[in-house]
């Protein structure tokens, strides 16, 4: 789960992180009344979306009055800023954060990371920042320190010390810094973090190290028991299939594709997409149904995959243990009988119960196109796609 970039803030605010005077509005009134509470005569007014690069696509604004304050604000309500990151479709602006402008003597970088391959918390920081840490570890790779934070000691202070000293901070920095470094480790450990990145982390011409930017992402897992960090989570900055699948606990990501799938278990859905696309078509989701979805679910998962308008044919692929070939094929009658498709559903089912599920299907009398391999399944899913005429559907034995 990610937050906005003033939640971040203020979270690790509340650690000790220094971050210069801002406030959140929700119109372009609001943001002037904002750059008037702040006072000053240097306002930066940024859009408040879950993706990086906003300011090169028009998120980011430095303002010298409260008219170019509004003026600013105006402009970005309602605007869908598309980034690299963001991918095609973008984000939609529906509040704007106003900070206070700072006199920059250097920037830096400063990140958190969970390191896979040694299990431990990584510190990712530069001398320099301000620019995305790919462009960084491209353009200044001998800039880049990197250090593994021991679980059983966590970041001491010597420890962030001698972080604080390859980053160049000055001697009568160096405490600030290592504060700054210490709070982000503890809000990341506390928190139930995945991800902490300031960047750039700024030293002020008056000596003050500030958080000039702040993002944050969370484990999803550990929600249940962070509810003050759930209730930061802002819905219209994802996307919506996977809104609806989460709140009804299922695994979906959302593809680009126009085929849907519906499988139980994370390796065989990312086998099933690779099969697809080995057959010569496109994947428009990963959905996972878990190891004992009831018919209930297995509907709920089929009505959530059709609810994708780009989807042409559903491909369900069951390989089950724990879950159950009848209880499947259940689901998947449920479906289609409660919400019709004029699409082709095509299922391959396999293990437990299995020939219950498949006579479940025959007798149903539905339209599902039966596949007795994985290849098998992918070729005729792929092969249902491209027909120009609408598919006559019909029931086949699986061989």
């Amino acid at each position: 789960m990610d937050i906005h970039e003033y939640q971040a803030k203020e979270i690790l605010q509340g650690f000790g992180v220094k971050i210069p005077p801002g406030g959140l509005a929700y119109s372009p009134e609001q943001a002037t009344y904002r750059a008037h509470e702040i006072g000053g005569s240097k306002w930066v007014v940024k859009a408040q979306v879950h993706t990086g690069g906003r300011g090169k696509a028009g998120g980011v604004k430095v303002c010298d009055d409260e008219h170019g304050v509004f003026d600013a604000a105006n402009e970005m309500f309602g605007k869908k800023l598309v980034t690299q990151q963001s991918g095609p479709n973008g984000k939609v602006v529906y509040r704007v954060y106003v900070e206070g402008g700072i006199e920059i003597e250097r920037e830096l970088y400063l990140g958190f990371v969970l390191d896979r391959s040694s299990e431990r918390i990584m510190v990712v920081a530069s001398r320099f920042g301000g620019m995305e840490i790919e462009e960084i570890a491209e353009g200044e790779p001998g800039s880049i320190v990197r250090s593994v934070v021991d679980p059983a000691v966590g970041l001491t202070e010597f420890h962030a010390r001698e972080i604080a000293f390859n980053l160049g901070f000055s001697a009568s920095q160096i405490q600030q810094a290592v504060a700054t470094i210490q709070g982000c480790y503890r809000a990341f450990r506390d928190l139930d973090a995945t991800m902490v990145e300031i960047n750039p982390l700024v030293v002020t011409q008056d000596g003050l190290i500030m958080a000039l930017d702040a993002k944050m992402g969370f484990d999803d897992n550990a929600m249940f028991r962070r509810p003050e960090i759930s209730e930061l989570r802002d819905k219209s900055q994802e996307d919506p299939r996977e809104t609806r699948a989460a709140d009804r606990g299922l695994s979906y990501v959302g593809l680009e594709g126009n085929i849907g799938c519906i499988v139980n278990g994370a390796g065989l859905a990312m086998a099933t997409m690779d099969m697809i696309q080995l057959a010569g078509g496109e994947p428009a989701n990963f959905l996972d149904i878990g190891g004992g979805a009831s018919p209930e679910r297995v509907a709920k998962a089929f009505r959530l995959v059709r609810s994708d308008e780009k989807v042409e044919a559903i491909l369900v692929n069951i390989f089950a243990g724990i879950n159950r070939c009848d209880w499947v094929a259940e689901g998947v009658v449920l479906a289609l009988q409660a919400n019709p498709v004029d699409v082709p559903i095509i299922v391959r089912l396999a293990g437990t119960h299995v020939e219950e599920g498949r006579q479940i299907l025959v007798d149903s009398g539905l339209p599902v196109i039966m596949a007795s391999t994985l290849s098998d399944a992918a070729e005729k899913a792929v092969a249902s796609c491209r027909k120009s005429t609408p598919v006559t559907f019909q029931m086949e034995a699986a061989s």
